[in-house]
């Protein structure tokens, strides 16, 4: 039980950083004045608590649910397909519950990268791709850190999803 715990959370901290890096990137630096409303909407499904919202998972995943009744009733996917039970349904759980604790400090950490980097990055004759890989991401670090240990600690020790989803 351990080591799929600490396996599930592992897996569901790299895919958050891989879902939360780009959110991030695309809210400090083109967000504009609409920075809060994008935070709020990411934070949102906070305001229920974390047990209703793995419930409402449950509810669409299930074999009868939302999304995979549709997806049985359009010959998609076969009619024994299920996704509860499986872990998928658990990481994916994971992932739901514990990406705004890995956006939030890469947001934050992105807002503090000073706009004048970028343009004498830019001034030296970088590209995009190397100003974002030798002076934004580097500058970042501490934030995806920040969100590691955010996200992993309580995904590696949840037993909620696994016992609903699971």
């Amino acid at each position: 039980q351990l080591v799929r715990s600490l396996e599930y959370g592992g897996i569901a901290t790299i895919v958050s950083i891989l879902l939360a890096y780009p959110m991030a990137y695309w809210i400090a630096f083109y967000g504009g004045r609409n920075k809060s409303t994008y935070l709020f909407l990411v934070l949102l499904p906070f305001f229920v608590t974390f047990v209703l919202r793995t419930v409402a998972w449950q509810f669409l995943l299930g074999d009868q649910g939302l999304i995979l009744k549709w997806l049985k009733d359009a010959g998609i996917v076969s009619q024994n397909f299920h996704v509860l039970a499986t872990s998928f349904a658990v990481v994916a759980g994971l992932i739901y519950n514990y990406l705004p604790f890995m956006l939030l400090p890469i947001c934050v950490a992105l807002e503090r990268v000073d706009p004048s980097l970028l343009e004498a990055s830019g001034d030296l004759y970088a590209s995009r791709t190397q100003t974002f890989a030798r002076v934004v991401f580097p500058l970042t670090i501490p934030g995806i850190f920040a969100g590691v240990l955010l996200t992993f600690v309580p995904a590696a020790s949840d037993y909620v999803n696994a016992t609903i989803l699971g």
